[in-house]
């Protein structure tokens, strides 16, 4: 023991320690929905990790951007003093939108980047200047990339304006040394990073798939990826929102495969918040649904109407027997 406490303290730093010195301190980052909390936390009072790489993967328009501004509202509303880094590589978020989805300008960075190497520099730039200052004067940070399948290369760049039709294979392998390095330093910090990324059909496959775009680097860098499909939902002939279908492909947090629809709504709602509870509660034997209306406290009720009305159904006794059947339905060992 005296060895290993002499070696911990010749080669190591503040990040060095004896396992039984490691705090177990896993923060959650809330996504303002339980449904989507459960997924992957495996509790619906928890989130996305909060120091750890969150991919949300998908098609053109499943809603990733709208997504991924949810979740940095619900962090700005968690942390008052806190604020975020947006990378933005496809030029999608301006000022009016950012404002629509309730989010402080003030307390939102937007940096536009081109390049893999460009979005490295600035991302570890941003995590030194962070893990310089004190501890105690390190404010709750996060990063978004939105999205990864869009950035470029430099050799792909001056490819272009030499008139080289030439593709640069070299692309997966600066993702994945990007992701290398940031990782890490993003688990130091205790900084939540969220990136979205493109899918695409993979051909000649026995079933139909869906893979990523960029290679290989977010699939290992990622503590979970989640993969999203939609269908638009209206009221009337007015589209409102999207009912998303969002399926864990991998987590260390929760169960594999896994899937939940989730409502997000085009306005400064965002997600809803208590979307997919009747579903999970009936998966629980909570009630029943039958013939469209939950069976509650010997009540047939609606979903729209319940879902209307949500603090009357949905009290703390409920949530915490919701919690229960979460834990059971997504959590590891259950």
């Amino acid at each position: 023991m005296d060895l290993l406490k002499e070696i911990v303290k010749e080669i190591g730093d503040d990040f060095t320690k004896l396992a039984s010195d490691i705090e177990e301190t896993e923060t959650y980052v809330d996504t303002g929905s339980y449904i989507f909390n459960g997924l992957v936390s495996g509790s619906i009072f928890g989130g996305v990790s909060g120091n750890k790489i969150t991919a949300i993967a998908g098609e053109s328009s499943t809603g990733k951007t709208f997504f991924s501004l949810a979740v940095v509202k619900n962090f700005l509303d968690a942390n008052p003093d806190g604020y975020c880094l947006y990378f933005d590589t496809e030029a999608a978020v301006n000022k009016s939108l950012i404002a629509s989805r309730g989010i402080d300008l003030d307390r939102l960075v937007v940096i536009n980047v081109v390049t893999i190497e460009e979005f490295r520099s600035k991302a570890l730039r941003a995590v030194d200047i962070y893990l310089k200052k004190p501890e105690d004067e390190r404010k709750p940070c996060m990063f978004v990339l939105d999205s990864l399948g869009m950035l470029s290369t430099e050799k792909e760049i001056t490819d272009a304006l030499n008139d080289k039709q030439v593709r640069d294979m070299t692309k997966s392998q600066l993702v994945k040394g990007a992701f290398r390095m940031i990782t890490l330093k993003l688990g130091q910090a205790n900084i939540p990073m969220i990136v979205t990324n493109h899918t695409y059909d993979v051909i000649g496959a026995y079933v139909p798939t869906k893979e990523m775009g960029g290679g290989s680097g977010l699939k290992y860098a990622a503590s979970t990826i989640i993969h999203l499909s939609k269908k638009k939902e209206k009221d009337g002939t007015a589209v409102v929102g999207n009912l998303i279908k969002a399926k864990t492909a991998k987590s260390r947090l929760s169960k594999e495969n896994k899937d939940v629809t989730v409502r997000l709504y085009y306005d400064e709602r965002g997600l809803d918040r208590y979307y997919g509870l009747l579903e999970l509660g009936e998966i629980g034997g909570l009630w029943k649904n039958v013939a469209g209306r939950y069976e509650i406290d010997g009540k047939k009720v609606y979903a729209k109407a319940i879902l209307k009305d949500p603090d009357q159904y949905f009290t703390p006794e409920v949530m915490e027997k919701l919690d229960a059947i979460a834990k059971e339905e997504f959590s590891y060992g259950s």
